[in-house]
């Protein structure tokens, strides 16, 4: 049985409402619906969401996700950075964020076509504060310099948990020692960008562990940090060892800004792009005063 605090009942509203009819007659996909995220009306009532490209069907088999999964992904629309650019310039969002499924499948790994999403939502939304959430790219330097070059605001990569559950809850080909690498680059490749990672609580990982994870992102250079409760998608997925109360995120989180994080969102209900404007926006005005 769940316990209190992990109760929630989100009230629609029109912007929500809106921005829901539209997603299926452009064919668009959102990690939102996708991920089953306990948030969606919350976020997309605030202005923000998170848009997921190159289809809906993962190379990688993380036990964790409710993604749907296959050895070869679908075909790539060329006209989606166009679509999304068009569908966030109408709905009038003011923070997106950009992710995507792994695409081992493809050549670039899908980088050139995420880019161009990034590229065109600039073009269309100038003041649109836009993040991207990408897969580890297995560390190929050529797709995360095109990602960089395409101008996001902030570049999130999750390492998802503690580096001894790993290997157990990513799939073979994630690493996490990799993805300490893939955020620590994109800050050499541009000192000024913001980056963001995301850990999943209470699937048997210890508080020392997880603060030596925290360590592990602030030495890779990262500034943002989200940390939320995991929840099983269905029973094909690994189970829940622990519901995390309330007051251990208040007290992760207050670790994590005494290491130097310059915000951290944590508690039951934070995902990864969970109130995604906030980070940008706090962190860019605490940096101007």
């Amino acid at each position: 049985m769940l316990p209190e605090w992990l109760s929630i009942r989100p009230a629609s509203t029109e912007k929500y409402a809106g921005i829901k009819s539209t997603i299926s007659s452009l064919g668009l996909h959102t990690v939102c619906v996708e991920a089953h995220c306990p948030n969606i009306t919350e976020c997309w009532s605030a202005g923000t969401a998170t848009f997921m490209v190159l289809g809906d069907l993962c190379t990688r088999g993380c036990t964790f996700c409710a993604v749907n999964k296959r050895a070869k992904g679908v075909y790539v629309d060329a006209q989606e950075p166009l679509k999304l650019a068009r569908a966030i310039s109408e709905w009038g969002l003011d923070y997106v964020v950009i992710t995507s499924v792994c695409r081992d499948d493809l050549q670039d790994q899908g980088a050139g076509h995420f880019a161009s999403c990034v590229s065109e939502i600039k073009k269309a939304s100038p003041s649109t504060l836009v993040e991207v959430l990408i897969p580890d790219f297995r560390e190929d330097e050529l797709c995360i310099r095109r990602i960089a070059q395409s101008g996001p605001d902030v570049v999130g990569h999750n390492i998802e948990t503690v580096e001894r559950l790993s290997p157990s809850v990513r799939d073979r080909r994630a690493d996490y020692r990799q993805s300490l690498r893939v955020l620590r680059l994109f800050k050499e490749l541009d000192p000024h960008v913001y980056t963001k990672s995301a850990m999943m609580l209470g699937i048997g990982e210890s508080e020392g562990e997880v603060i030596s994870a925290m360590r592990d992102l602030r030495d890779a250079g990262v500034d943002f940090l989200a940390m939320g409760q995991y929840l099983r998608p269905s029973q094909r997925h690994i189970e829940v060892r622990e519901y995390v109360p309330p007051e251990r995120f208040e007290r992760l989180k207050a670790v994590a800004l005494g290491m130097g994080f310059r915000y951290v969102a944590a508690g039951p209900f934070v995902r990864s792009s969970y109130k995604a404007g906030e980070y940008f926006i706090k962190a860019a005005l605490s940096a101007s005063k």
